[in-house]
Order: C-alpha cells, then sequence, then structure tokens
C-alpha cells in the first residue's frame, strides 16, 4: 500500500510540476530573513542540546502557498524556515510548518484558509523531541493584517511583511501534555524571490541530534518532491 501510495504521489506531482513548469508544492512564496529566538531550559528539560541552550539565531524562511490555487480562493499555507550552523558549523535546521485546524486532529491535517496570520501551523507528521514524539506547531502571536487580516496571496503576504511585526510561537503538542513553546521566530520585510530558483528545504536531511521527524510522511513526502523536482527539470532524482 505504501509504495502504491509513493508511485500515485510521484506521478501527480510530476504531471502538475510540468504543466505549470513550478513545483507542484509551494509553487510560489515570498523570501525573507528573521530572526529565531531560543530561550532554553536551564534544567534541560528538554533533553535536546540545541532547544535547552539560549540562542538568537538568523533564519532565511520561505512563505508561501501550499497549492498555488488560482485568484482569491483558499489555500494552504507555507511557512518553512532554515536555520544555517544552528548546531555547529555546517549543521542545517530546516523545519516545515503548514497551515492546518486545531485540537489533536487538526494539527496532523492541512487547512486552506483566507487569512495567512487566522490559525496555527504544523509539522503534520511528528517530531522526535528529547525522549518522546511531539508535533511541532506555529502560531501567530499578533496578526499583522489586524482587523483586514492578511490575505493568502502573494501581495498580501509581501504586504504584510513589509508593515513588520509577524511573529510566530514555535512549540511542541502531545497528547497528555501542555503545549510548550520552544523558540519565537520574528519574520523581516520581504525581499526578491530568485527568478526560476526556488530554495529546496529538506527538514529529513537537515535535521539535529534529538530533534528530527519520525518516518511517519517520510515515504509520500520523497515520493511527491521527487515527481516534482522530474516534473520540473526532466530529471529523476
Amino acid at each position: 500500500m505504501t509504495k502504491l501510495l509513493g508511485s500515485a504521489l510521484y506521478a501527480v506531482a510530476r504531471r502538475v510540476a510540468r504543466v505549470r513548469a513550478a513545483p507542484a508544492l509551494h509553487p510560489a512564496g515570498v523570501m525573507c530573513s528573521g530572526t529565531l529566538e531560543v530561550p532554553g531550559d536551564p534544567e534541560g528539560r528538554w533533553q535536546v542540546t540545541w532547544l535547552d541552550r539560549p540562542a538568537v539565531h538568523r533564519v532565511t524562511v520561505r512563505w508561501s502557498r501550499a497549492a498555488g490555487l488560482p485568484g482569491g480562493l483558499p489555500d494552504g499555507v507555507g511557512l518553512a524556515l532554515r536555520v544555517d550552523d544552528a548546531d555547529g558549523a555546517g549543521a542545517t535546521l530546516d523545519l516545515l510548518f503548514t497551515s492546518c485546524g486545531r485540537g489533536r486532529l487538526g494539527r496532523r491535517l492541512p487547512l486552506p484558509r483566507r487569512d495567512a496570520l487566522d490559525g496555527p501551523y504544523s509539522s503534520l507528521t511528528a517530531y522526535r523531541v528529547g525522549d518522546r514524539d511531539r508535533v511541532l506547531t506555529a502560531h501567530p502571536v499578533t496578526p499583522a493584517g489586524g482587523p483586514a487580516g492578511t490575505p493568502v496571496t502573494l501581495a498580501g503576504l509581501r504586504q504584510a511583511l513589509d508593515r513588520g511585526d509577524v511573529r510566530f510561537r514555535l512549540c511542541t503538542e502531545a497528547t497528555g501534555e501542555p503545549r510548550r513553546m520552544f523558540a519565537t521566530l520574528t519574520l523581516g520585510p520581504a525581499g526578491p524571490e530568485p527568478a526560476g530558483h526556488t530554495v529546496s528545504y529538506e527538514p529529513y536531511a537537515h535535521c539535529l541530534p534529538g530533534l528530527r521527524p519520525t518516518r511517519t510522511l517520510r515515504a509520500a513526502r520523497v515520493a511527491a518532491y521527487a515527481g516534482s523536482r522530474e516534473g520540473r527539470t526532466g530529471r529523476r532524482g
């Protein structure tokens, strides 16, 4: 069943990428720099060096429309961030979040929306954090769009960034324990989207000791992204 699902996702992603001449998922987004502040835990309760040690990191962020649906249709929203040299030279950390629902089931399911800051984002798959599996979530702190909201369009995302003060609390969530914040993410003004180029975030390759995604969605994600790459470039892998 897993092999059949992977083959189907590969084929669909390849076709979509070939037709649109862009990635099948998150085809267009807005790049910016940002700051990730990790408060740390002096008692070492995370059991993860990177989370227990207080630090401020510069990050590269891509805020994007997940499916690239036309016009003003609701769409999923992606939030991808990269921390270079997160845990020493060459130790890159990539974290990917997608707009999701609320609660135990909702945080596992992607959710389209019209307002990019009207609700949480989630890693969807669980991460092994220290001694147990937890889902990572990102929660908007103060909606930058105010009462008017932040439309899920490239112009809307860019305007929210340029207004400033787009912030998220990054947390872990798991059954039987309270939500726990591990970092605050602050996004800077929008930068140019490189023409013909999309930053490739790789959460399975770019993770840290004690903080890595479980294998639950790995096969499906790898198949979809491989199909997308072949659809755009004509090359496998």
